[in-house]
């Protein structure tokens, strides 16, 4: 293992994984388990107003909508679908319940995040809004270094795993469906988001207002398409996830099973990965949303959790639990015995499960989906990469250049093999999530003071 991945490791086992948990708990609690007890709430403010959410208007920030598509446009990534099969290989089906149980304290986790995200929201430099971790841990918990620290581990995080790890799956996906050249998939995938990157923070959010519901409800009606043709299955998959999390030596019957630290490793790691709750990235969509109050921004923060785990995760987890193509016992053997297929693991396994039901629609479903999550994430991180670029250099006179760079990676990661980022992008995720961390439980306090004080105003 490299150094970068013995650092990566050394942080994340179990330390930043228990501090994730940790934070949540506290918040979860704080909050008098906010997300569950005032569900009604929070899911009026958001799912309830979707008909009718306005519109932002020049210079008056985004919609709360758009700032959620635009999370959600990162969040919901190539993670979603390869990230959660490999979860459930590696750590068995318990990893699905683990998974579950770290998005319900992310809820309260991302809802505290955005919230102050937009209570020390600032005026952006050419019209709008712009907040972010970078904000609250320089004027809510008066710590610029820290501030400083995450902005500059952000930047290399939105090349790395925001944009060339993004870039190969795009171009491994075309070239697989239809034999298409990799640089020029790289090229065609750099010159479409040039033109969207060039018109900022507004422009990305425009487009993935349109783009996330589109890709979410192709993916998630297929995989609903596929859950219900094996419904019968069904109560046998829940009956594995919960048996193999809570005990998973007897689970599978002979003694032998996953281990209860790998169902909660690869779990715990797949829900912080695919809601970035606490790591602080979504926290800056959200902090150039136009908001009446701070905590109405944090309802959206429990709503993106609930989508981008609980549903397009979950339906990803399902989907490979009734089809029949991954078998516990199987997969447990491989992993022992050091021969592990191809085809077990990542986007293949999601690919042949789909496919038990939907035949060669299936694979062509996942494929396209990779291809639209993976460019939803390239424009996400695009916006994230700026916003650290300008909050370092107080304006933006080097965006020209960051955009450059940015789009210059794409086509790099095209044509390269990007696997060994992934060390990189897990050591940059943690160097942003351990200040974040910190100032959500320092601000805990005045944050949940804030959220009650609103919660008493609603009905």
């Amino acid at each position: 293992m490299s150094l970068l991945g013995r650092l990566a490791d050394d942080l994340w086992n179990p330390w930043l994984l228990g501090l994730f948990l940790f934070t949540g708990l506290v918040l979860t609690v704080g909050s008098g388990f906010f997300p569950l007890r005032r569900l009604r709430l929070w899911w009026r403010v958001t799912a309830g107003s979707l008909l009718h959410t306005s519109r932002a208007s020049n210079g008056g920030g985004i919609s709360s909508l758009q700032a959620l598509a635009t999370a959600l446009a990162s969040t919901i990534g190539t993670g979603s679908i390869a990230g959660v099969a490999m979860a459930i290989y590696l750590g068995g089906p318990g990893a699905v319940f683990w998974m579950w149980a770290s998005a319900l304290l992310g809820m309260s986790t991302g809802c505290v995040e955005k919230l102050l995200s937009v209570q020390y929201q600032t005026a952006a430099p050419r019209g709008g809004r712009q907040g972010g971790p970078m904000f609250y841990l320089r004027d809510g918990l008066r710590a610029p270094g820290l501030a400083v620290w995450f902005a500059l581990a952000c930047l290399p995080a939105t090349l790395a795993g925001g944009n060339l790890v993004q870039a190969g799956s795009i171009a491994s996906a075309l070239q697989s469906a239809f034999g298409w050249d990799r640089l020029l998939v790289g090229m065609g995938t750099a010159l479409l988001a040039g033109l969207v990157m060039v018109g900022g923070m507004g422009r990305v959010a425009r487009v993935s207002e349109r783009l996330v519901p589109a890709m979410a409800l192709l993916y998630l009606g297929s995989g609903a398409l596929v859950l219900l043709v094996r419904a019968e299955e069904l109560p046998r998959a829940f009956a594995l996830i919960f048996s193999c999390a809570l005990n998973p030596e007897a689970a599978l019957g002979g003694g032998s099973g996953y281990a209860l630290s790998a169902a909660l490793r690869h779990g715990v790691a797949r829900g912080v990965f695919t809601n970035e709750a606490g790591l602080g990235t979504s926290a800056m969509a959200h902090g150039a949303a136009r908001a009446d109050h701070p905590a109405r921004q944090g309802m959206w923060g429990i709503f993106e959790v609930f989508v981008s785990t609980l549903l397009v995760c979950s339906v990803t987890a399902l989907v490979i639990l009734v089809s029949g193509v991954y078998v516990p016992e199987e997969a447990l053997f491989q992993l022992q015995s050091g021969q592990v297929p191809g085809s077990s693991l990542g986007v293949p396994l999601t690919a042949r499960a789909f496919a038990s039901v939907l035949g060669p629609a299936g694979e062509w479903v996942v494929a396209l989906s990779l291809i639209l999550f993976a460019f939803s994430s390239i424009l996400g991180w695009s916006c994230y990469g700026q916003q650290g670029l300008r909050y370092l250099t107080g304006g933006d006179r080097f965006l020209p250049l960051y955009r450059a760079v940015f789009l210059g990676c794409i086509v790099l990661g095209a044509v390269s093999d990007v696997s060994p980022l992934w060390q990189l992008v897990d050591l940059c995720n943690a160097l942003m999530a351990l200040p974040n961390l910190t100032a959500l439980l320092l601000l805990s306090p005045q944050a949940l003071g804030c959220l009650r004080a609103w919660a008493k105003t609603q009905k």
